[in-house]
């Protein structure tokens, strides 16, 4: 079964977690910080944002896959994928600054409006199916 939204969100969710990492990474290798902060606040923010990253997008790929399965591609799947990413790119960012930041805010609320929206969908598929679903062969022998 072909799941192209799926399949393209979870690789474009694999770059990314690779590109925060490498944030990380160049901090390191430039402080030589083998573990942990070593007090390096831009890297403590940097390691925050990876790990949020990393928090919320397991749920959300499994959101979309499920939601994927049960009513196929759409245009509005596509769109909440594309808003995550950027959500994602745009908090990475907003991260890195002392003080809150649009970036971060805003990065932060599309992630909690497309997780959400994906959990009220697959409630709403799970709940609202109009198709029969067949008894469980146990059951239907003695029917």
């Amino acid at each position: 079964m072909l799941l192209p939204i799926t399949l393209t969100f979870a690789a474009a969710c694999a770059l990314l977690n690779l590109w925060i990492a490498t944030r990380c990474a160049r901090i390191r290798i430039s402080g030589k910080i083998l573990h942990g902060d070593a007090g390096n606040t831009l890297l403590a923010r940097r390691m925050r944002a990876h790990a949020n990253f990393v928090e919320y997008t397991p749920i959300v790929l499994i959101l979309f896959l499920v939601v994927e399965l049960a009513v196929g591609a759409s245009l509005w799947l596509w769109i909440g994928a594309l808003v995550y990413i950027v959500a994602r790119v745009a908090h990475a960012f907003g991260m890195d600054a002392e003080a809150p930041t649009p970036w971060r805010a805003g990065g932060a609320l599309l992630t909690w409006l497309v997780t959400a929206g994906l959990a009220i969908t697959a409630l709403t598929i799970a709940y609202t199916a109009t198709r029969e679903m067949p008894a469980p062969p146990t059951l239907s022998a003695h029917v």
